[in-house]
């Protein structure tokens, strides 16, 4: 992945509502979601997330596909995960590490991150 497409779909991602319809369209897999369906779980209105389907569809983070008279959008799997390969190629100096493990050991300097996401918090 080229670091101008990464950085496209972080700035897709770093927005909270866009953030959740993504997280949605993840967790319910290639079958998809119609948008009423994602308006509906949400609670966001249709002309809100019709721009934000827009946004994640221009980083390719989602894909459309017609059934009929209906669109229904899934996430874009491959985007997603080649963005994961693309943020964490170079994790731990190369090595390679299983999803059950810690792969970096954390030095005893290192600040923990609960530690710092609460610190950024009540900052």
């Amino acid at each position: 992945m080229e670091i101008n497409i990464a950085i496209k779909a972080l700035t897709a991602l770093a927005h909270e509502t866009r953030l959740a319809i993504f997280r949605l369209l993840v967790q319910t897999g290639k079958s998809g979601l119609s948008p009423g369906q994602l308006a509906k779980e949400l609670s966001i209105p249709n002309a809100t997330l019709s721009f934000h389907l827009k946004e994640l569809a221009n980083a390719d983070l989602i894909l459309a596909r017609q059934e009929s008279r209906f669109i229904y959008y899934s996430a874009n799997f491959a985007t997603m995960n080649a963005l994961l390969h693309y943020l964490t190629e170079n994790c731990c100096a190369g090595t390679l590490c299983s999803s059950n493990e810690v792969c970096c050991a954390e030095s005893s300097d290192a600040v923990s991150p609960a530690i710092h996401s609460t610190k950024e918090t009540t900052q």
